[in-house]
């Protein structure tokens, strides 16, 4: 018998490797905006605090972020070639970047950026026992009848065997210090609660892809030059 893993969803694991020094600096930079929020009672006690609610979403403007963004380009770049997308026909722009910090018992809820293409996290501070990054199975197109995957009863009665990537409601992916995750925006993902008494900071950003050409190209955004403001 063979089985036809058929229209999966890509997410890119890579490694970003960036001196000890700049490191520092920009983990100083962020705990320096973290006391300088601008709406500090934004967040819940169980949430993680989020540099785009506290008015620094714009990270990759910051000098002592540059050599992250480079090297940032690079992979969004790959992840392009990967889709078997034609890097050379279409433009990434990067609309929003910013940090999160999780303290112990902190989470980032699920959810998903409706507003752009193609979203990435990248973990610039994390504990090995620190929380992990999830992605929901929205569709489950897998799932034959209603609720057969999630119900609590149904698992308990022994109806569902095993859990594997062919009926999980949701996947853990493991992500260490210095790794990055690029994925669509439209794929709902979150965070495990921070098991660790550490923070864990990562950095997350938003980009969005327009035709450098669009006279022939229906079904894309035209480049950002033709674009006009109302």
């Amino acid at each position: 018998m063979k089985v036809l893993n058929l229209f999966p969803l890509s997410i890119i694991q890579d490694k970003i490797l960036i001196d000890t020094d700049i490191k520092k600096q920009m983990l100083e930079e962020i705990q320096t905006m973290q006391i300088a929020s601008k709406n500090k009672n934004y967040k819940l006690p169980q949430d993680s605090w989020t540099g785009d609610t506290q008015g620094f979403e714009y990270l990759f403007k910051n000098q002592k972020f540059e050599l992250l963004f480079k090297q940032i380009k690079t992979k969004l770049v790959n992840y392009l070639k990967h889709l078997g997308i034609n890097e050379n026909k279409v433009d990434l722009y990067m609309t929003r970047s910013w940090a999160t910090i999780s303290n112990g018992k902190e989470r980032i809820r699920q959810h998903k950026h409706q507003q752009s293409h193609i979203s990435f996290a990248y973990y610039l501070k994390k504990d090995i026992e620190n929380s992990n990054l999830f992605f929901f199975n929205e569709n489950s197109i897998n799932e034959i009848v209603p609720s057969l995957f999630t119900s609590p009863t149904l698992k308990k009665a022994g109806v569902i065997k095993e859990m594997n990537l062919f009926n999980a409601p949701s996947v853990d992916i493991k992500v260490e210090e210095d790794d990055i995750v690029i994925f669509p925006s439209k794929a709902m993902h979150g965070t495990q609660f921070n098991k660790s008494n550490n923070e864990r900071i990562s950095i997350s950003g938003d980009v969005i892809c327009l035709a450098k050409e669009s006279e022939l190209l229906e079904n894309m955004m035209p480049p950002l030059e033709k674009w006009d403001k109302m």
